[in-house]
């Protein structure tokens, strides 16, 4: 696949975000949360979890615990067993309640609103940040970058990288700042019902005849690849006015 370069790859990147806007215009955080904390935990759940998943966990843990002290006190074979389906769940229980005794410490228990104070907190990197400020707090730091966003964009053509600082560093220059909260839902939505990784729906891509993977990819799945919608045939000129006899009652026009 050749990689667009320069002014043809951004006009590619800007017919991708139209599509996806139209494609999913409702496209938002799977997550359930009802606040910063809440999402914060929750996004720490979801590695290596689906969303649908950590929601089944925090529907009760979320009542259980409601403050950053709730979560920095609670023993930690306590919080194992509470969120042992979510995987990973020794890992998951220390980061949850460090980050909970950096945010009494440092934030008065309270998630901050910035991209350096939310990384300084124990087990939060750049894509948990990221998550808690464009969906808890409406701020468009930056792009989360998670599998489907990585596994999209290289199938699209607007990157080649493999780190997800580098991806992402490379579609905030594509990506208007405005829609870079909104970019990474659609990628996940469109990853999560469409483009999947090992057998994507190429058929019913709205993608498909701007992707650049489609040859390759299509194989998977036997699609053909749409035809690209031809122009509108240009209006006929109108015939001229008809010079008929004055006074036959009829015009030239006239069909009987």
């Amino acid at each position: 696949m050749k990689l667009r370069k320069g002014q043809q790859l951004k006009e590619h990147a800007s017919e991708i975000i139209e599509r996806l806007r139209k494609l999913y215009p409702d496209a938002h955080c799977e997550l359930n949360f009802t606040n910063p904390l809440e999402l914060l935990v929750a996004t720490i759940l979801s590695a290596q979890c689906t969303d649908k998943r950590v929601n089944i966990v925090t529907r009760d843990l979320f009542k259980k615990l409601r403050t950053a002290a709730d979560y920095a006190r609670i023993p930690q074979e306590e919080l194992e067993a509470d969120i042992k389906s979510t995987g990973f769940f020794r890992s998951k229980s220390k980061s949850l309640r460090s980050m909970a005794q950096d945010l009494v410490n440092k934030f008065h228990g309270k998630v901050p609103a910035a991209m350096e104070e939310l990384t300084s907190l124990a087990g939060v990197g750049r894509k948990t940040a990221n998550v808690v400020l464009g969906n808890a707090f409406h701020i468009n730091d930056g792009i989360v970058v998670d599998t489907h966003v990585r596994r999209l964009a290289q199938r699209l053509g607007l990157t080649r990288q493999e780190d997800p600082d580098k991806i992402e560093s490379e579609l905030m220059k594509l990506v208007p700042q405005n829609d870079w909260t909104n970019f990474s839902h659609w990628l996940i939505w469109h990853g999560r019902r469409c483009c999947y990784s090992q057998k994507p729906d190429c058929a019913h891509c709205g993608l498909a005849t701007i992707c650049p993977s489609f040859d390759e990819l299509s194989k998977l799945s036997g699609a053909e690849k749409p035809a690209k919608a031809k122009p509108a045939p240009k209006a006929a000129a109108p015939a001229p006015a008809s010079s008929g006899k004055a006074g036959s009652g009829h015009s030239a026009s006239t069909v009987r």
